[in-house]
């Protein structure tokens, strides 16, 4: 039988052991302390809203009266024409099928094992491919994706072809094997090879070139030079700081200026000069230390004694599965792969336009469970900024701000290996300060030298070495510099209108009753949150900033209670729970997916729009059974939506046979031919 049934842990993506124990000030705790009275919740499940920082959150309802237009008084501003929510919302369904409103089509398209380069070799019902086919088809478990005009490097905007980028986050070993995965324990102590190379080459990501014909239906462009692969065992180039840094030798690269492979990359940022970075996540879990006491860049992250997959137990000993097995040798580091770990945990850039291009690990950008990373809009002469969230409980939200200025003549993956990491703490009174992680700032060197010697939550902590050391170490450094531990920040987006930057908080079921407070007054929060800030001065580079709470999910019934007045109550058109997934289109309306529980009253996953000025919010998606809904873009004119379903549960659209159901991109048009959302 294979590892995760013996442990169900081990095919949760969001299964992280809770590591950060700095003992930082909870957000709860700061979220309570602004509060001037304590907020109620009507229902059994859910999480209150609460007015923060003088903007009272209101028109979450999607009725069409009154309300609307006066949450658009108190929030400082009419909703413009471009993101009103001109579609009715959807109900909540149990159905093994996408469910979009009435008047628009969803179609499948892309499923896992679409051959897309090679030989384009084809999908098998009964998942009897190769691994050398899988190289050559769309990966598992699609995530994070973007659409690039094809005549995007020229200025253009084209809505009609493109490259359709797409991230690949983990697998389901069942389906991906005809008759599941073949377990260490009941073959020898190994695993088959060609399993192994399957399960690593449905990882990564794919590159798809797509074209639209003149009927209006997508396709891809076969035998285009753009189709591409790139897996957990593509080569890549090591970036900025960690370039040639000692912790990161290996027998591969006893340079320590490449790696193999890109793992678990969940959401991901197109760059302003059009690229693509997919972005690492639960890395941690795919490799296995056997030591007592394993070095802290590992255990700050969770590297455990066995792996995920036990792909370093692939027959046969290849060079290429070894790896994964990051227990120290009797030798050097270039004997063994005692530092392979620590070339993941990054934002991984690629550029779909050249495929010959070998992808490029941006180290500058941190190393920690990287959710995505989101970019400010770039202006001509000032740096390049960007921002992280670290998808764990009580992990952080960061931000880059890049040494050299951005010019769009000559912008490019470099003005990403310089600059400051800065990790984000919310004070009680609605303000906020970016913490720099830099050993030149004064503030953090005295914070390094006074822990030092000291206990770091479970960590002895020695200092660092060097501005690498730190780098290689981003939690640790950012529990020293006093960051706020937060509910799991995943997805972020700029709203590009005003700039503010949203966060999505997509749960923490580790808060305990005792940890229960007026604005968290439920034991197990299970619902989650969506955050947002607005930078000093309106300059993304600033080191301050202030905040408040968009939005709360919760069921029917959820009240906003301001000032003990309810000014607000979820209905059955928006009620959601585990806001995860977050976008905003190129008219500034912002897409909130989910990944939560799929019992009632939530039932499937969904994707809901929201007008970020009224705080109206309808559901306009609802995903197939057992699926997670992640991912979203727009081609630039709107009319053509690409949403990701990820693990549904069963066969949905397909028709395979067995127990082999297929991950998909689903393409969403309205059908007189208009403006997704309007």
């Amino acid at each position: 039988m294979a590892k995760h049934d013996l442990d169900p842990n081990y095919l949760d993506p969001n299964y992280e052991p809770v590591v950060n124990r700095s003992g930082n000030h909870p957000f709860h705790e700061v979220l309570a302390a602004r509060l001037q009275r304590r907020s109620v919740m009507k229902g059994t499940v859910g999480a209150a809203l609460a007015s923060l920082m003088g903007v009272t959150l209101v028109g979450c309802s999607s009725d069409d009266d009154d309300d609307a237009a006066d949450s658009a008084d108190s929030s400082g501003g009419s909703a413009s024409a471009a993101t009103e929510l001109g579609f009715k919302a959807i109900p909540v369904s149990t159905a093994n099928q996408v469910v979009v409103p009435e008047g628009y089509s969803a179609v499948p398209f892309l499923p896992w094992g679409t051959p897309i380069t090679g030989a384009y070799p084809e999908f098998q019902a009964d998942a009897s491919n190769t691994g050398a086919e899988q190289e050559q088809q769309v990966g598992m478990h699609h995530d994070g994706l973007h659409f690039f005009p094809i005549d995007q490097k020229a200025g253009g905007n084209s809505s009609t072809e493109g490259l359709l980028v797409m991230n690949h986050e983990y697998i389901n070993q069942d389906a991906l094997h005809p008759n599941g995965a073949t377990a260490a324990a009941d073959n020898l102590g190994v695993r088959p090879e060609d399993e192994v190379r399957k399960e690593i080459a449905a990882h990564g990501v794919s590159v798809v070139h797509i074209k639209q014909d003149s009927n209006g239906t997508w396709d891809l462009v076969f035998g285009s030079p753009f189709n591409r692969r790139i897996t957990g065992g593509t080569e890549m180039d090591i970036r900025g700081p960690l370039r040639g840094y000692c912790k990161l030798v290996t027998r591969f690269s006893p340079s320590a200026t490449e790696t193999r492979g890109t793992l678990n990359n969940c959401s991901m940022g197109p760059t302003p000069w059009g690229t693509y970075l997919a972005a690492e996540e639960n890395w941690h879990g795919y490799f296995a230390n056997s030591e007592v006491n394993p070095p802290r860049e590992q255990t700050r992250h969770g590297v455990g004694s066995s792996s995920r997959y036990d792909w370093e137990l692939a027959a046969g000993g290849a060079d290429a599965y070894v790896r994964f097995d990051v227990t120290p040798g009797l030798g050097d580091p270039d004997t063994d792969y005692r530092n392979e770990a620590n070339t993941y945990g990054y934002m991984v850039e690629i550029d779909p336009f050249t495929p010959e291009a070998k992808p490029q690990k941006r180290t500058a950008l941190g190393r920690f469970g990287h959710e995505g990373v989101i970019f400010a809009p770039a202006v001509e002469g000032k740096p390049v900024v960007c921002y992280s969230g670290d998808d764990s409980r009580f992990e952080y939200i960061y931000k880059f701000v890049s040494s050299q200025p951005y010019s769009a003549a000559t912008a490019g993956g470099y003005l990403l290996d310089e600059g400051t990491l800065y990790v984000a703490r919310f004070n009680d009174d609605g303000t906020g300060e970016w913490l720099s992680l830099s050993l030149e700032d004064d503030d953090f060197a005295a914070k390094v030298t006074a822990a030092n010697g000291s206990m770091v939550g479970d960590i002895n902590f020695t200092g660092f070495a060097d501005q690498a050391d730190v780098l290689l170490n981003t939690r640790l450094a950012a529990d020293i510099a006093g960051a706020t531990p937060m509910d799991r920040p995943e997805w972020g987006a700029v709203d590009p209108n005003t700039g503010e930057v949203y966060f999505t908080l997509t749960n923490n079921s580790q808060r305990t009753e005792g940890q229960t407070d007026a604005a968290n007054p439920i034991a197990e929060n299970r619902t989650g949150h969506i955050i947002r800030w607005s930078e000093a001065g309106g300059d993304h580079a600033a080191t301050s900033f202030d905040w408040d709470i968009f939005v709360f999910a919760g069921e029917q019934g959820t009240e906003t209670v301001v000032d003990g007045e309810a000014v607000v109550t979820l209905d059955d058109d928006n009620i959601f729970n585990s806001p995860d997934g977050l976008w905003f289109d190129y008219n500034g309306r912002l897409w909130i997916q989910t990944d939560g529980s799929d019992a009632a009253p939530y039932q499937n996953n969904m994707m809901l729009a929201a007008n970020p000025v009224t705080r109206e919010i309808k559901r306009f998606f609802v995903g197939p059974v057992g699926c997670e809904v992640t991912g979203v873009v727009t081609t630039p004119d709107v009319k053509t939506m690409f949403v990701n379903i990820q693990h549904p549960e069963v066969d949905w659209p397909f028709g395979t046979e067995g127990d082999h159901p297929r991950d998909a991109t689903v393409i969403v048009t309205r059908d007189d031919g208009g403006v997704v959302g309007a």
